[in-house]
């Protein structure tokens, strides 16, 4: 498999458990019920954990700048980042 559309694929994943964890706290804290938000943030992390190292992988193989990896790196951290990452930067991206 291709490591730049692999990364791009986990970007959205990683987004997406990210939002999905954001739902299952109010459950957890609110509501009492730990199940979901045991499972989504286990799931969120494995992923986080992927996001990261593929990113620094594509960051040394094509050579990114400091900058657009520091910001790769940054967009995991805020909700709905991967997204505004893969739509703005990723998409039309040639490696």
């Amino acid at each position: 498999m291709q490591l730049f559309p692999f990364f791009r694929k986990v970007a959205i994943l990683e987004g997406i458990s990210y939002v999905l964890f954001g739902i299952t706290m109010p459950l957890k804290y609110i509501y009492g019920i730990l199940e979901p938000n045991f499972y989504v943030g286990l799931i969120h992390g494995l992923l986080f954990l992927v996001y990261c190292f593929t990113g620094l992988w594509c960051a040394i193989k094509y050579k990114w700048s400091f900058l657009f990896s520091a910001g790769v790196f940054f967009a995991s951290l805020i909700p709905f980042g991967t997204f505004y990452l893969e739509v703005r930067y990723l998409k039309g991206m040639e490696v």
